[in-house]
């Protein structure tokens, strides 16, 4: 599984929607509405590396709405709670 944390600057007008949009792509786990200098933050989660080259430039930014992206790949994972709890849901016992 690679991971990406994508910091994305948006046409402020149009945050909800963007969000909305980028939440629907596949790859995309979750999308966070942010204050500082960043509008969303958008966890990207795929199985393999050359995945991202779809999800982000090929989809993500071109979300209307979106003006700019920055991508960060994870490396390591140092508590895996929250991703253990997103992957059990609807799974049953001995899936």
């Amino acid at each position: 599984m690679v991971t990406a944390i994508v910091f994305i600057k948006a046409d402020v007008a149009r945050i909800p929607e963007v969000a909305e949009q980028v939440a629907a792509i596949a790859g995309v786990s979750e999308v966070y509405s942010v204050t500082g200098g960043l509008d969303l933050i958008a966890m990207i989660r795929v199985a393999h590396h050359d995945e991202l080259a779809t999800v982000i430039p090929d989809r993500v930014n071109r979300v209307p709405g979106v003006l700019s992206t920055e991508t960060h790949i994870a490396f390591r994972a140092y508590s895996t709670h929250d991703l253990e709890a997103a992957f059990s849901l609807g799974q049953e016992d001995g899936v």
